[in-house]
């Protein structure tokens, strides 16, 4: 099979040896992939959990029909339309254990669709619901909130019930669209007083949930917006991976800080979150509730085209390769 495979000279369209199932995982035929943040950093040669390194295959979701079920799989059968968080989406077959999986809604959602969706759900899922215990009525701040990820996180903090939503991005015409999906109140961290326009729309408590996917340079910012006994999920590092830690704000508004990676969570946690979020969110999926803008989709052929337009940071929701 064709794959886009990370080599001494970068990622190239080559050859790879097509996967078998496990028993208990999935073979699906390969329609479409998306882009994700940590397919940069595994193109550029570093390990992402267990992936990396020369050889490997990039990509972390991909969309298409079931080819194969391993023996163990009862709820897929060949020829199910299916989306999945897949270890090598970047190729013309992938497996996937059949707990990751999902089948697409029979409305007319294509596949390019399709593959925006996995990775986005079952993370913004868990870091709201799950790690972030959001309840109905309380207030929501996305950090990162243009990303595809960032994007359905806000649909979903609104779908879930919190009372406003706020996005944060540096990028004064992608903010100008976060309310196209369910943004309230859009903000710059380039403004240090952004933390007191969260205070100005909580009625002065602060922020209840802050998803953070920004991190260290907007750390201490995201203690000053948030309320007493807030919770900030810490979900991604893009503002980078250190930085100043205020301690005592940390205790004196006795904040939960909680981190969050799929890298450490094994099958049986993987399985019972993406079971957690299609509980709760495949109807309104379904009903074309909740989705993805797609920015620019690319043939499989050029995945480190795809790459190169995902790293200059010029793009507005997902990036898809087409197979």
């Amino acid at each position: 099979m064709k794959a886009a495979v990370v080599t001494e000279n970068g990622v190239q369209y080559t050859d790879a040896p097509k996967p078998e199932p496990k028993p208990h995982e999935l073979l699906i035929k390969v329609r479409a992939a998306s882009l994700n943040r940590a397919d940069l950093a595994v193109a550029s040669g570093h390990a992402h959990g267990r992936i990396g390194g020369a050889g490997t295959i990039v990509g972390l979701e991909c969309a298409g029909e079931v080819e194969a079920v391993g023996s163990e799989v009862k709820d897929f059968r060949p020829g199910d339309r299916v989306m999945s968080s897949a270890a090598g989406g970047f190729a013309e077959y992938a497996v996937t254990d059949a707990g990751r999986a999902h089948k697409i809604p029979a409305n007319n959602m294509t596949y390019e669709q399709a593959a925006c969706m996995p990775v986005a759900v079952q993370t913004m899922h868990n870091a709201l619901v799950g790690a972030g215990r959001l309840k109905k009525g309380e207030s929501v701040l996305i950090q990162g909130a243009s990303s595809g990820v960032g994007l359905l996180g806000m649909q979903i903090a609104k779908h879930m019930g919190a009372s406003i939503v706020m996005g944060t991005s540096t990028n004064d015409g992608r903010r100008a669209r976060l309310k196209e999906f369910g943004c309230d109140l859009a903000l710059d961290t380039r403004d240090p007083k952004w933390p007191d326009q969260v205070k100005a729309a909580t009625g002065g408590k602060g922020v209840d949930l802050i998803v953070d996917q920004v991190s260290a340079s907007v750390a201490n910012q995201n203690m000053e917006a948030a309320a007493i006994l807030g919770r900030i999920v810490n979900v991604g590092r893009l503002g980078g991976m250190k930085g100043e830690f205020n301690f005592d704000l940390h205790a004196l508004k006795r904040i939960d800080y909680i981190g969050v990676t799929f890298r450490t969570r094994g099958p049986e946690e993987v399985r019972a979150i993406v079971k957690a979020a299609r509980a709760d969110l495949w109807p309104a999926i379904e009903a074309g509730k909740l989705s993805l803008p797609i920015d620019r989709t690319f043939p499989l052929s050029q995945a480190a085209e795809a790459l190169a337009h995902m790293k200059a940071n010029a793009h507005f929701g997902k990036i898809v390769l087409v197979v």
